[in-house]
């Protein structure tokens, strides 16, 4: 009797000895399956991540491809402009993230100025007044074609716009045409409007714009 006694005592110990045994070894089963886990979800999240970031440096790189200043350097009559815009160090500007229209002297607009006038405003001396004579092309936000129209029809002929600088441009119809008055009183004629860009819009004129 007492021997049996003895066998059952010592199955009772082993069974609660593998018990203890087996629950240590799920705990830690347990352990590494939820420290995996963890690995891969930070695993996921750093691919994400880094996708996410890949992601907007593309689109950053499409949209300065796009830009105002890309459009200027792609057009066959923008030439000119293209050299002033980066001789007074305003293409970087106009490749960045914002809203701007865009009134862009053709080729032919600015050799209608003065002899002489263009090589002085692009001297490193004059940067200060080729930067407010470029800056004078330039609105804030977009307005294209269809909206100068109706800003022109509202103000009973003709309207008022606010360059970059805070001075003022006159947009009024000849004809069926939309032309810009300048400070000085002369007008410029959009010849190709619309051109679409990742950060704006712009219209080709035929004269280089100038502020009282």
């Amino acid at each position: 009797m007492k021997f049996n006694k003895l066998i059952i005592a010592l199955a009772v110990s082993t069974g609660v000895l593998v018990s203890c045994n087996d629950g240590k070894k799920n705990e830690e089963e347990i352990r590494l399956e939820e420290q995996e886990m963890q690995t891969a979800e930070a695993d996921k999240a750093a691919k994400e991540a880094e996708e996410a970031e890949m992601k907007a440096q593309q689109m950053k790189e499409e949209a300065r491809a796009n830009s105002i200043a890309s459009k200027a350097m792609a057009a066959e009559e923008l030439d000119t402009l293209v050299l002033a815009l980066k001789a007074a160090g305003l293409s970087e500007m106009l490749m960045a993230e914002g809203e701007y229209t865009v009134f862009a002297p053709t080729d032919y607009a600015f050799s209608q100025l003065k002899k002489g006038t263009l090589e002085d405003l692009t001297k490193a001396e004059n940067k200060e007044q080729l930067v407010s004579v470029l800056q004078y092309h330039v609105i804030p936000g977009i307005m294209r074609s269809e909206d100068l129209g109706k800003a022109i029809d509202a103000g009973n002929g003709k309207a008022k716009i606010q360059t970059v600088k805070g001075e003022e441009l006159t947009i009024m119809r000849d004809g069926d045409q939309i032309v810009i008055r300048d400070g000085k009183g002369k007008k410029a004629q959009i010849v190709l409007g619309n051109i679409e860009a990742s950060n704006g819009v712009v219209h080709e004129v035929n004269k280089v714009l100038m502020s009282k």
